[in-house]
């Protein structure tokens, strides 16, 4: 496994787990807010997990920009190095 790949698996890993913990904090933000509670403090709350999960993902989208970016990078410098082959005559 070269340079590259070991970015990229890494990051794709974490980006998954993010991105699922933004659709499930945003999906229980929503259920919260929209629950026919009567507690105004509970909708608050939903109301801000809401926000946080919009907050997260504008942050994980750039963090997913420069991942692909660094990936893009480290799979070109390491495609341009080559091992020298030495031969004797």
């Amino acid at each position: 496994m070269g340079l590259a790949e070991f970015i990229n698996s890494i990051t794709q890993t974490v980006v998954s787990i993010a991105w699922g913990l933004f659709i499930l904090t945003w999906s229980i933000g929503w259920i919260l807010r929209g629950s026919p509670i009567p507690f105004l403090r509970v909708k608050r709350a939903g109301q801000d997990l809401i926000e946080d999960a919009v907050w997260a993902a504008f942050w994980l989208a750039i963090g997913s920009t420069i991942f692909a970016f660094i990936s893009y990078i480290a799979g070109t410098i390491s495609s341009e190095i080559t091992p020298y082959n030495v031969t004797t005559p």
